[in-house]
């Protein structure tokens, strides 16, 4: 008797609970994530486009979300000749960077959410190239005419995606030609 009233509890505490929270898409067209590669000799930045994403809204705060990105819109923005921007985003499309003939996304996905009044900590999976890494990073939430708008500055580890060209720690003699294993990811999420 006493494990069925347990177990009548715990569904009802679980229907609650799955009750409090709500799914809050984003708006692809107005949400943007930049990325930023660095080497010894300078930086490129671009931008990835979305494919989907949506945050889970507890009863008063974001608790999870996941977004997707589309690896094959991966654009390059500081090269103003054409022809060597479409040469620099056809080789991170290849199998040197983000092999994206077999991985055509890569994802994050909210693990544990830290909200302390004013702002949030999270915790979640990035999957690149089918690996994932654990990060933890800070974000920003606001509200502008009724509409929730997320920011965050990610680095990522490419080495840990099985992302070696170029990298220092397992090529010597790399010279000016190294490029740094962090990039960053600069994320603007605005929801629907």
């Amino acid at each position: 008797m006493k494990k069925l009233i347990l177990i009548a509890a715990l569904t009802i505490v679980n229907l609650s609970i799955t009750k409090a929270q709500s799914q809050l898409n984003i708006n692809l067209a107005e949400s943007t994530v930049e990325w930023i590669g660095e080497k010894v000799t300078g930086s490129h930045t671009g931008n990835i486009a979305l494919k989907s994403a949506h945050f889970i809204m507890g009863k008063e705060h974001i608790e999870g979300g996941v977004f997707v990105m589309d690896m094959n819109s991966i654009k390059c923005t500081d090269i103003e000749s054409p022809e060597y921007a479409t040469k620099l985003e056809d080789h991170l499309k290849d199998n040197d960077f983000f092999g994206i003939d077999s991985f055509p996304t890569a994802n994050f996905s909210f693990a544990k959410v830290i909200f302390d009044g004013t702002s949030y900590l999270i915790t979640g999976k990035m999957n690149i190239k089918g690996m994932s890494q654990e990060i933890t990073f800070p974000a920003q939430f606001h509200t502008e005419n009724g509409i929730l708008i997320a920011d965050a500055v990610v680095k990522i580890d490419r080495t840990k995606h099985d992302i070696k060209y170029g990298s220092g720690a397992f090529f010597d003699g790399l010279g000016d030609r190294m490029i740094l294993d962090d990039f960053t990811l600069n994320i603007h999420l605005v929801t629907e």
